[in-house]
């Protein structure tokens, strides 16, 4: 097991001097900085999101972003006259990512010290370092297909989540109509990269925060007392692909879930109880006792309230135990259980 890696989920660009060279107000017809667009696309294909953070007037500066063919790497702009940290605020809270997962670049030192000041866990680069930022660790994480897929899964994630808000009867309902699917699959090679990634990527919806290799994890798949689940999602607006993982220690009357993990990119889906759901009835079906390991942290809170709805009770410091009735999955969620 190794510590977590602190990788950039998401660039947050300045505009003014750091995209492009100039001041759009004074001048619209500013021009890309050298190495600007190598940047923004290899960081894309890595799966490195990219938004902006910019003192500009929102509609002449999504239009200039658009001439300059880099509005759609661009996720939940936010583009207005509040201070830069509240709107790299903004951004992470749109895009649920915890601070230490942004990266903000400007050209103003003024304004990277008050976003470091604001949030010291928020990296902040000078505008010069634009071109030598994929050369740099904390910018090259593992890269599997879903990661290179990661800005057209969030655009899908944005378009149901604005539909949803639009939406004008119950909640329930809205959910009911989404058609979600999840299948659950034991982990074979080609998955190992993907359960690597999500172990390194994924904190907030995470039971223990443990990360694992990928050596690790095939060991794992090799034991005998192991069992690894892969998690898949769609809907109507399209497949998630692999957004969670469960890693089970198996024996003849007690397992152990040691690792329960989901992509932020379904919280408030009911998606972490239907997997729970589907775990407690695999650990039933062998006539086994179910328990969960959970290491509490600074933001997987939910887990530990999906755990309780699902049954589990404290039994230790760091344990639970599942003493309830046997949950069911939620009814909006068709679950697929695919043998090995």
């Amino acid at each position: 097991m190794t510590e977590p890696a602190p990788f950039v989920k998401c660039l947050v660009w300045d505009l003014d001097g750091t995209v492009w060279d100039g001041t759009l107000l004074e001048n619209r017809d500013v021009r890309l900085r050298p190495g600007v667009m190598e940047t923004i696309r290899t960081l894309d294909e890595r799966g490195i999101v990219h938004s902006v953070a910019s003192h500009n007037e929102a509609d002449d500066a999504l239009a200039r972003l658009t001439e300059l063919g880099l509005a759609d790497y661009f996720l939940r702009p936010r583009i207005g006259w509040s201070a830069k940290s509240v709107l790299v605020g903004q951004v992470a809270q749109a895009l649920n990512l915890a601070p230490d997962a942004l990266a903000y670049i400007d050209d103003q030192t003024y304004h990277l010290d008050e976003v470091r000041s604001a949030d010291p866990r928020v990296r902040c680069y000078p505008a010069q370092d634009a071109a030598r930022l994929p050369r740099l660790t904390e910018f090259d994480p593992p890269v599997t297909g879903t990661a290179r897929d990661r800005r057209l899964l969030y655009l899908s994630q944005h378009r149901r989540e604005d539909d949803e808000q639009a939406f004008t009867g119950p909640r329930q309902e809205f959910l009911d109509g989404l058609g979600t699917v999840l299948t659950v699959v034991p982990a074979d090679t080609e998955d190992l990269a993907r359960a690597e990634e999500l172990t390194v990527r994924t904190h907030q919806l995470n039971t223990t925060g443990v990360t694992y290799s990928r050596a690790e994890l095939a060991r794992l798949c090799r034991s005998p007392d192991h069992v690894l689940l892969m998690v898949a999602l769609r809907d109507r607006y399209g497949d998630l692909g692999q957004v969670g993982l469960a890693l089970l220690h198996t024996g003849p009357a007690l397992w152990t879930l040691r690792l329960l993990l989901l992509s932020c990119r379904v919280l408030g889906r009911g998606i972490g109880g239907a997997l729970l759901a589907h775990v407690v009835q695999r650990a039933h079906r062998a006539g086994a006792v179910l328990r969960a390991e959970f290491v509490p942290n600074d933001r997987n809170r939910v887990m530990l309230v999906t755990l309780r709805f699902a049954g589990f009770t404290g039994v230790g410091p760091t344990l639970f135990e599942h003493r309830g009735e046997t949950p069911a999955v939620p009814g909006h969620i068709t679950l697929r259980e695919v043998a090995a």
